[in-house]
């Protein structure tokens, strides 16, 4: 019985293999790490070679983790870190042995010589993202530019996810979730834009085929089988970027539903049947076929760190730090806290400062353990109506990543932005929008919509409580007003002479 869906997720840390039931539940995960190559600061590759090894290591380990697995196995589907460029030859041999990741910023120069000789801004209806260093796009100008030999032997360029696609069946193609934020397809058409190609000098003969995530790629090689023990002829999806499939497998698969992804930083998206067209939206296309718009802040998890080594020395764990802020009264006691500590990413204020404002005698360690949760909600509400795009807020919101195992900060966040918040049981959402997409593709589920309902679940529902709601209503214009009070002083502050960069 072909009862298990292998999923294999191409992350930046390592190559992970699941095996997935019909129900949506993972019974196996085991995964393949890998080294990310820095070879001078803002640089990131990793060989693409590795991938593969990891993929092989990874999909052995897991089928002897279940019995009778490789039988089992009714379709593949992978998933991966977004925007990384593989060339390959049309041999499909590897032109170049590394491959530029998605947080590689070496390609800064050729998104400003960019920027310089158009209008970005003008480009919104097209590309439906301003030009940024991740983008492929200019990943391959920066080739261009720095290794001609690679591109001139290059006959396509793929996607981590895609590059293991290709080992896997021997089909290139790309999706287009990773199109949209490639700087070179139209968001309209969901094709290759002439226009972009022109304007970027990308060799157009680079670009695979764009195909849509649940279409059957091809079927699994003689030869890879018998590498992977697992029998030829197995159905591959195309699959999707990590960040959109992830976004399906939480359930965030259609307009009305936000996504809150609380690592480090902060990446908030609400999904639309459209890009929203702002200069600091990115908007990503989503796998169901609707857009997801997003806003990235580098404050989040981060605060919570920097709080717990200021304050402690790092001798309290996090659940004791979580544990402090439960004692202090909703609003801190009038303390706010701005948590920009490293800086913006966008805007014009990319040195901006954190700062605590208003404290008193009267304030305590519980205090500021609880301005630093609810000043990156603030940072984040004040982010919201750009990224509503005239929508209105979603009628949830599905917290992710560590910022979803603090309860008190989901309820902040839910007062603070009047939504609900939800918590999946499975929190491999990656893995699980892969199933969901077999789940579709073999028959067992009608449509995406029916396959969501029936295999993402849900923990506790964090709703918003009235009387925090109102004074957060309160506070955000005076958090505002401190925001914008507190720009004239960056530059006279980076200005002074003993000041220690951040």
């Amino acid at each position: 019985m072909r009862d298990l869906y292998l999923a294999i997720d191409v992350g930046t840390g390592s190559i992970r293999a699941a095996l997935v039931d019909l129900t949506g539940k993972i019974v196996a995960i085991c995964h393949k790490e890998h080294e990310q190559i820095v070879p001078q600061h803002g640089w990131s590759e990793q060989r693409p070679q590795d991938w593969w090894d990891g993929t092989i290591a990874s999909v052995q380990d897991v089928l002897t983790k279940v019995e009778n697995a490789a039988d089992r196995v009714a379709c593949i589907c992978t998933c991966g870190q977004m925007h990384g460029s593989v060339l390959i030859d049309d041999d499909g041999n590897l032109a170049r042995a590394e491959a530029l990741l998605w947080n590689d910023k070496r390609t800064q120069p050729q998104v400003d010589a960019f920027a310089a000789r158009v209008h970005p801004a003008d480009l919104l209806p097209i590309t439906a993202n301003m030009p940024a260093t991740s983008w492929p796009a200019f990943k391959l100008l920066w080739l261009q530019e720095n290794d001609p030999a690679a591109i001139e032997s290059a006959s396509t360029v793929l996607m981590p996810k895609d590059w293991i696609n290709f080992k896997l069946t021997g089909e290139r193609a790309q999706d287009f979730t990773e199109a949209s934020m490639s700087y070179l397809m139209d968001s309209k058409t969901k094709t290759w834009s002439e226009q972009l190609i022109k304007l970027t000098g990308i060799p157009k003969r680079l670009l695979p085929e764009i195909k849509s995530p649940g279409d059957v790629l091809g079927t699994l090689y003689q030869n890879t089988a018998l590498l992977l023990g697992l029998p030829a002829g197995i159905p591959v999806l195309v699959g999707a970027g990590d960040y959109p499939m992830a976004l399906l497998g939480s359930g965030v698969s259609k307009p009305g539903l936000g996504s809150d992804v609380t690592g480090t930083s902060s990446i908030i998206t609400f999904v639309h049947d459209a890009p929203v067209l702002n200069d600091e939206v990115s908007n990503v296309a989503t796998v169901e076929g609707n857009w997801g718009s997003l806003t990235l802040l580098d404050a989040g998890g981060d605060a919570v760190r920097w709080a717990r080594r200021a304050f402690h020395g790092n001798r309290r764990d996090y659940a004791e730090v979580a544990e402090l802020a439960t004692h202090a009264e909703a609003g801190s006691n009038g303390l706010f806290f701005l948590p920009y500590l490293s800086g913006e990413r966008f805007g014009n204020h990319s040195n901006s400062r954190a700062q605590f404002f208003g404290l008193t005698a009267a304030h305590d360690l519980p205090d500021l353990h609880r301005a630093v949760l609810e000043g990156v909600a603030f940072s984040v509400r004040q982010k919201l109506p750009a990224v509503e795009g005239g929508a209105g807020r979603p009628d949830r919101i599905v917290a992710a990543s560590g910022g979803a195992k603090s309860e008190l900060w989901l309820s902040i966040k839910a007062s603070m932005y009047g939504v609900p918040y939800l918590v999946p049981e499975e929190l491999e959402c990656g893995v699980v929008g892969a199933a969901i997409l077999m789940a579709v593709a073999s028959g067992n589920k009608s449509d995406i919509q029916d396959a969501t309902r029936g295999m993402v679940r849900y923990g506790q529902q964090f709703n918003p409580i009235p009387a925090w709601a109102e004074l957060y209503n309160e506070m955000m214009p005076v958090y505002a007003d401190l925001y914008e009070s507190s720009q004239q002083f960056y530059d006279r502050i980076d200005a002074l002479p003993l000041t220690r960069k951040p």
